[in-house]
This record gives structure tokens, sequence and C-alpha cells, in this order.
């Protein structure tokens, strides 16, 4: 399993090196003992409160690669405090990583009033992405109407003066479906990524991946 250590301590000051030294050697620790294999171990200085951390960015920049089971902290706190918290945890969870800490002796346990936010940012988040794409739905069936012929409009489709198919992440796709996460939702989630993709693209070239995975055979 891998997974990515990281450490936190709220300050600059020096004297908070003997923290993130023994953050990191407890942690380290940890792992070996459960046979974890550690693909990267990361330090921040900062408050809790904060998300401009450049610790924070490459650890998701890493989840974003894939091949990533596990966060492994101290504590919950060494992740994040108030909002910030569970910013991060709703984008680790999303991505079907699990967090793992020293002070629960293994998975991270949620309260119960971290949860409930959780799950109401989850609903929220959901019917934002039903709203646009029923926008989308309606603005597609509009122009549509209006003559629009999206199927003559790929030039690997057989209109060399139609538009350029989307370049998509082909191998995240597949892996956050195996994570029985919904085409919407993974649409979302690489469209956090800085891909401009829909879930009709999504659930488009996912079909044709399988189909040709079918040939193959």
């Amino acid at each position: 399993m891998n997974t990515i250590i990281y450490c936190r301590v709220s300050t600059q000051k020096n004297t908070q090196d003997t923290s993130l030294k023994r953050q990191k050697e407890e942690l380290t620790a940890y792992a070996e003992e459960h046979h974890f294999h550690i693909a990267a171990v990361i330090e921040d200085r900062a408050s809790g409160y904060d998300l401009d951390r450049p610790g924070i960015f490459k650890m998701l920049d890493l989840i974003k690669e894939g091949n990533i089971n596990f966060i492994l902290i101290q504590d919950e706190t060494r992740l994040g405090r108030g909002n910030a918290k569970i910013a991060l945890l709703h984008c680790i969870i999303k991505e079907g990583i699990k967090v793992y800490t020293l002070s629960h002796h293994g998975e991270l346990q949620i309260s119960e009033a971290d949860s409930m936010v959780l799950n109401i940012v989850s609903i929220v988040e959901e019917y934002q992405r039903k709203i646009h794409n029923l926008k989308i739905k309606r603005g597609m069936k509009k122009a549509v109407k209006e003559g629009y012929r999206p199927e003559q409009n790929l030039r690997k489709r057989g209109n060399h003066n139609g538009r350029e198919r989307k370049e998509v992440p082909i191998e995240e796709i597949i892996r956050l479906r195996k994570n029985d996460m919904t085409f919407a939702e993974i649409a979302a989630t690489l469209r956090g990524f800085g891909h401009d993709i829909s879930k009709a693209t999504v659930h488009r070239r996912y079909r044709e991946f399988i189909d040709d995975q079918k040939e193959n055979e």
C-alpha cells in the first residue's frame, strides 16, 4: 500500500524542528511496522487554518497522479483545523484515499459533527452538479433544435473542419470509476484538477475504452 506521510507544525520557529522530526520518525516507524510503502514524506510549516501550504498542494498533486492509498498523519489537527480541515478531508475522501492517524491507531475516526458537515458539503456539491448538468442539457437541446449536430463536429469522426477531440486522462477516469464514483463526480473531480470536461465526455470516453477492451479480448 502506498502512503504519503504528512507532517505539520504551525510556525517557522526553529523550536518546531524537534516536533517535525518526531512526527516524521513516529510516522515512518508506523508505516514500516504495517508494511506501507512510503511514496513521499511531506512537511509544512503553517497554520492549520491556512489552505495555502506548499505541502498540501504537493500532496494533492500526488493523489491526482494516482497509486496513493493512504495519508498518514499524527492526528487530524496536523491535516488542518476548522474549515480548512473539512475542505481537505472532503477533497481526500472524494478521491477514495483513506486517512490513518497515530492517535487513532489506524483509520481516522471522524467526529459526528464533522461527518455531518461533510455529508452536507457532498449533498450541496451534488445538487450544484445537477443544476450545472441540467443547464448544459437544456442548452444542448436548444442548440440541436436550432440545427446544431454535435456528432458532425469532431475531426476524428469524419468532419475535418470541426474541433479536435478533447484530450482526457482516461487512466484517471478508469481509476475513479473503479472507486464507484459516478460520471458526474468524475467530471467534477477532473475539472477541479484543471480539465475542461463534462459528464457526457467522461461517459463517452469510458464507454469507448470498455468497447475497445472487449474488441481486443
